[in-house]
């Protein structure tokens, strides 16, 4: 405990040297970051750190949930509505019918397997076909409406807080049958099959425009903080700003990322205490168990394919619900963002550094590996200034300073990583076990 205490300290201290010393508004940016970041790191600890589950497919949950903002919180265009929604509606009930009639054939003809597979397959193969017909001359309708500002279906224009609860059961439920599918796969297998339907998810995303614009992208969502407009205008706000002697735009800015940071403090606290909670329960006593000896488990009669189910589709949904937390401190919902760079690579290492299997220690590596990512650019350029100044304008060395800054990022993201590996292999919050106190 001591060590935690420690180490979030001097992660507090150097936020509030980073306002000291640059600026309070990218300081607090930086802690928004960390948080969202924080909460995905929490998703993947509950799969790789809890079940052992190694899913490189996060950045296909986190864009299902910034698709949930888009779809819960902005305004609905009624023209596209009017121009397709019948034609789409048509469509998914099509596909509902088909759904229901491949499952029930499924279960009715389980004696004959081969005739069942065909059976189901024809179902399949005929309902698609059939719900195309409605499905194609309805997104070409909805895509025509006003195709430079709208051309989509919008939202349902609702608060957009509710988008994140809504963006994790939307991840949750895409989860389920990729979990189905993949969950009796392991390490490298499950890996390569999760990145590869993440990618089917993003090319989805980027292509079916009538559903979020595809990568024209959706601008101008909801926001559940004030704007810093119509902060200026309060005379409290005005008082602050005098009393602070700071001008009213920086005062209002600092008061609405600080707004920002309440919310995603107040989430990132309810998933780490309910993760807590589980982990003490006979549900993660047990799938510590199945993570450690998973023959021993099966042997004991769990059901290792359901509890593995159970944690992957329960961790998409943290990551989803950090994915709508981005997107509504964005503004925006941009599909050809998600990169596993930042999506995928960030997250694991977020787990890794911090400790795999300690809530705490992926919280904490949240906050360490974000800003570590964004602060080493800023390094860089000060150490480039700085060794160019000495070296002579046409010195070789000195051009190599100059242009080399912006990629110190993933030098240092690769030492640190090599360094914790080396002395810290647990991470540096590492899990409590019988031979480490908590």
């Amino acid at each position: 405990m001591s060590r935690t205490a420690l180490l979030y300290a001097a992660m507090a201290a150097v936020l509030l040297a980073v306002g000291v010393l640059q600026s309070w508004q990218l300081a607090l940016t930086i802690l928004n970051l960390c948080l969202i970041s924080a909460v995905m790191s929490l998703g993947v600890n509950v799969q790789w750190g809890v079940a052992g589950m190694f899913n490189v497919g996060t950045m296909g949950s986190a864009a299902v949930g910034g698709l949930a903002v888009v779809l819960v919180s902005a305004p609905p265009v009624r023209a596209a509505w009017a121009a397709g929604g019948g034609g789409l509606a048509v469509a998914g009930l099509i596909l509902l019918a088909t759904a229901g009639l491949a499952f029930a054939l499924w279960r009715r003809l389980a004696d004959w397997p081969l005739s069942r597979g065909a059976a189901v397959g024809v179902v399949v193969l005929a309902g698609l076909l059939l719900s195309q017909r409605w499905f194609l001359p309805a997104t070409a309708a909805i895509e025509a409406v006003d195709a430079a500002s709208a051309g989509y279906l919008g939202g349902l224009g609702l608060p957009v807080v509710l988008s994140w609860g809504v963006g994790g059961l939307l991840a949750a439920a895409v989860a389920w049958p990729i979990g189905r599918l993949t969950a009796e796969l392991r390490s490298d297998y499950l890996a390569v099959a999760t990145f590869g339907i993440s990618e089917i998810i993003l090319a989805i995303l980027r292509n079916e425009e009538w559903l979020a614009r595809g990568v024209k992208n959706v601008t101008g969502l909801p926001r559940p903080v004030p704007y810093e407009a119509d902060l200026q205008a309060v005379e409290w706000v005005q008082n602050l700003a005098i009393w602070l002697d700071w001008p009213l735009r920086d005062t209002a800015s600092v008061l609405v990322k600080l707004a920002y940071a309440a919310w995603f403090l107040a989430v990132l606290l309810v998933i780490c205490w309910a993760l807590e909670r589980l982990a003490r329960a006979p549900w993660g006593r047990m799938m510590r168990a199945i993570r450690d000896n998973e023959e021993a488990a099966r042997a004991m009669g769990k059901d290792v394919a359901r509890r593995h189910l159970q944690a992957f589709v329960l961790g998409s949904a943290i990551v989803g619900i950090g994915g709508a937390m981005l997107v509504t401190l964005d503004g925006q919902f941009t599909a050809g963002s998600y990169q596993p760079l930042r999506f995928t690579f960030l997250i694991w290492v977020m787990v890794i550094i911090g400790g795999s299997g300690n809530h705490k220690g992926a919280i904490f590596g949240g906050f360490l590996i974000w800003f570590v990512w964004v602060q080493a650019e800023t390094a860089g350029l000060w150490l480039a200034a700085t060794g160019a100044a000495l070296l002579a304008p046409e010195n070789p060395i000195r051009l190599v300073l100059e242009q080399g800054p912006a990629q110190l990022r993933y030098v240092v993201m690769g030492l640190i990583l090599v360094l914790v590996m080396r002395f810290a292999p647990r991470g540096l919050i590492p899990e409590a076990t019988p031979e480490t106190p908590k």
